[in-house]
C-alpha cells in the first residue's frame, strides 16, 4: 500500500513537469550528438545494449549498484529518464507493476518500450515450500492463489539471445545509418552467448549429478529447464520472504543428506543465513550462483559484464555438480 501511495505521489509530481518535455528530449538528443537514449531497469539488458550499441547509444540503468530489484521504487528522476528516452526496456511481471501506471501517465509522450516477458517463453514460478513432487521440485502454493510468472528470463542464454536480437532490431530501425555496426556487434555477441550455452550444456551433460539445492530464493527456473537440472530451494525467485519455516529448512537438510548433495547455493545480495544453517547441519560447502540482475558498485566500476558473470557460473556449477 505504501508503494502504491508513493507511486501516485510521484506520478502527480511528474505530470506537473511534463510541459516542455519534448523540448527537454530534443535538447538531450542534441547534447548527446543524436545518440539513442535507452533506459533499462536491470543489469543484463543494460549490458546487452552496451554490447550492441557501443558508442552510438547512451544507456541508463534504473537499479542503483547493489540494489535489489524486488525492493526498487522509481524516483521522480527515474521517471523523467524514462520519459526522455527513445527506448525503455523492462522485464514485466510482479516487480514491474509500477511501469504500466507510469507509462499511462505519459500519454502521448511515452517512449518506445520493450517488455522482456513478451519476447521470451515464460514459465510459472514454483513455490518451493511443502511437498516434493515427481520432478524433484518442492511446492506449496499456500502463499498465493495461483503461480505467478517467473521474471528471470535472462538466466537462460537462449532467452538472452532472443532479447539481444530484439534490441538489435529496434536500435537498427531507430538509427539506420549505424545499423551495420549494430548488426555486426549483435552477431558477434550472439556467438558469445551460443558459446556460453554450449559450456553450460557440456558441464551438465558430463556431471555426476543433476540436482542443485538453494538455501535461498531460486531465480533460475529458465536455466534449470533449459539444461535439465533438478532443484530444491527455500523460496521462489520473486519471493520477498527472507526467513524460511522450520519445515522448509528441515526438508532441505534432509534432501542434502538423502541425495548426498555437496553444495548449498545462495544468490547475490543475500544474507546467506538459510544456507548457513543448512551447511552447518550437513557439513557441506556454500557457494553463490549469480543471477546477474544487478552488480555491486565495485563490479560495475571494474567492468564486470553479463558474460563474465555467467562464465563464473559455469565453473561454480561444474564444482557443485561434481
Amino acid at each position: 500500500m505504501n508503494k502504491k501511495i508513493n507511486l501516485i505521489i510521484i506520478i502527480t509530481f511528474i505530470s506537473l513537469t511534463f510541459v516542455g518535455c519534448n523540448t527537454i528530449k530534443e535538447n538531450n538528443t542534441t547534447e548527446n550528438n543524436n545518440k539513442i537514449n535507452v533506459v533499462t531497469t536491470i543489469f543484463p539488458t543494460y549490458d546487452f545494449v552496451r554490447q550492441i550499441g557501443g558508442e552510438n547509444v547512451n544507456v541508463t540503468m534504473l537499479l542503483k549498484p547493489g540494489q535489489e530489484a524486488h525492493s526498487y521504487e522509481p524516483t521522480p528522476k527515474d521517471i523523467l529518464n524514462i520519459q526522455n528516452s527513445d527506448l525503455f526496456i523492462y522485464v514485466g511481471g510482479e516487480n514491474d507493476v509500477w511501469v504500466d501506471e507510469i507509462l499511462d501517465s505519459m500519454e502521448n509522450n511515452r517512449p518506445q518500450t520493450l517488455k522482456l516477458l513478451d519476447i521470451t517463453n515464460t514459465l510459472e514460478e514454483e513455490i518451493v515450500e511443502g511437498m516434493e513432487d515427481e520432478h524433484n521440485h518442492h511446492h506449496d502454493h499456500s502463499h498465493e492463489d495461483e503461480a505467478s510468472i517467473d521474471e528471470h528470463v535472462w538466466t537462460s542464454p537462449k532467452n538472452s539471445i532472443l532479447i539481444v536480437k530484439e534490441i538489435n532490431n529496434i536500435l537498427s530501425e531507430k538509427d539506420e545509418k549505424n545499423s551495420n555496426i549494430y548488426n555486426t556487434n549483435a552477431e558477434n555477441y550472439i556467438k558469445s552467448l551460443e558459446n556460453l550455452d554450449e559450456k553450460f550444456r557440456q558441464v551438465v551433460d558430463s556431471s555426476k549429478r543433476k540436482t542443485v539445492l538453494f538455501g535461498d530464493r531460486f531465480p533460475f527456473i529458465y536455466f534449470a529447464k533449459e539444461y535439465g537440472i533438478n532443484y530444491y530451494a527455500a523460496f521462489s525467485g520473486c519471493s520477498t520472504e527472507t526467513e524460511a519455516s522450520p519445515k522448509t529448512i528441515t526438508f532441505l537438510i534432509n534432501k542434502v543428506k538423502e541425495e548426498q548433495i555437496p553444495v548449498v547455493f545462495t544468490i547475490e545480495f543475500s544474507n546467506g543465513k538459510i544456507a548457513d544453517t543448512i551447511v552447518e547441519a550437513t557439513d557441506t560447502k556454500k557457494l553463490m550462483l549469480n543471477s546477474g540482475h544487478n552488480l555491486t558498485k565495485e563490479q560495475l566500476e571494474s567492468g564486470v559484464t553479463y558474460l563474465s558473470l555467467m562464465e563464473e557460473n559455469v565453473e561454480i556449477l561444474r564444482e557443485a555438480l561434481n
